[in-house]
């Protein structure tokens, strides 16, 4: 699988990163060979937060043989100092490490911002984590491109995790190149979300058969049915000026995504002129993509 430098943190990683959410609810036997199919195969980034239910106790077992041999990021979705602490402790006890490779502040909103970087603010608890050596690199997480600017204008993060979809991008332009060119002259690891995303759910989604999507873990409706959609909107992802593409959370997706980088012996291209307008024109059809032009979902 082709690697590329994440930034500033100087870490070689794989353009397709393992969500940590697909583990949730697994047994832990074939969550361990889950992570070691993924190793196998090229993955050596792996994302995981503590909102993403029993996925942390499950995950920690599972990375531990190749520990030393990935990248670990873990989130905070706590605001304060004080509980951002507590919730990296019990990361920490949860996946069996003692140190993390990145640590971020999750899901950003809005309303969010004075109080993270204020005093007594989760990113005290990030500096304070990484001047002990308890966190390698910190970063932030969000879906809102005012929040990813005010953020890194406030403060100089080693990481930048952002959806980059290629519906909400070609349609409404929603995921701007101004955040990514701004986390770019920082020299910030770009990392995706939502590169395999099609669309929002309706309420018939997480229904198994032909009404539902059966992808439960997945808040938004994943590509699992038109291979080659999916084979463009991820390619499309990665042309983007990041370095990784973050895998849905389900293990079929995962394989999916894997199947499509190896189909490109490990580097798949940017899609072409044709593809973007093809692309282009499915993006338009989308009646609900997973953020609405005003970038709410």
């Amino acid at each position: 699988m082709e690697q590329r430098i994440l930034g500033k943190t100087g870490y070689k990683i794989g353009v397709f990163a393992f969500g940590g959410i697909v583990v949730r609810d697994t047994p832990q036997g074939e969550a361990d060979n889950i992570v070691a199919e993924a190793v196998d195969r090229g993955v050596n980034y792996f994302d995981v937060a503590p909102s993403y239910g029993n996925s942390q106790e499950i995950l920690g077992p599972a990375i531990r043989p190749h520990r030393l041999k990935i990248y670990l990021a873990c989130k905070t979705g706590q605001r304060t100092k004080n509980e951002a602490l507590a919730e990296l402790a019990n990361s920490f006890k949860l996946l069996k490490t003692d140190f993390f490779d990145v640590y971020q502040m999750h899901g950003v909103e809005p309303e969010d911002v004075d109080t993270v970087l204020g005093p007594g603010g989760a990113l005290e608890a990030l500096v304070e984590a990484k001047q002990k050596g308890m966190v390698r690199s910190i970063g932030i997480t969000t879906h809102h491109n005012e929040v990813a600017l005010k953020l890194m204008n406030a403060f100089d993060f080693d990481t930048l995790l952002f959806p980059v979809n290629w519906a909400c991008w070609l349609k409404y332009d929603l995921c701007q190149k101004t955040v990514l060119t701004e986390a770019a002259k920082r020299n910030m690891g770009r990392i995706a979300i939502k590169g395999l995303a099609d669309r929002a759910k309706d309420p018939n989604d997480d229904a198994e058969g032909a009404k539902g999507d059966g992808y439960p873990k997945c808040w938004y409706r994943p590509i699992f049915d038109d291979a080659g959609l999916a084979d463009m909107a991820l390619r499309f992802t990665l042309s983007q000026d990041l370095h990784t593409a973050v895998s849905p959370g389900d293990v079929r997706m995962l394989r999916l995504g894997l199947s499509i980088i190896d189909k490109y012996r490990g580097s798949p291209p940017a899609p072409s002129a044709e593809e973007l307008k093809e692309l282009k024109k499915r993006a338009d059809l989308v009646g609900n993509t997973i953020f609405d032009s005003t970038g709410s979902h």
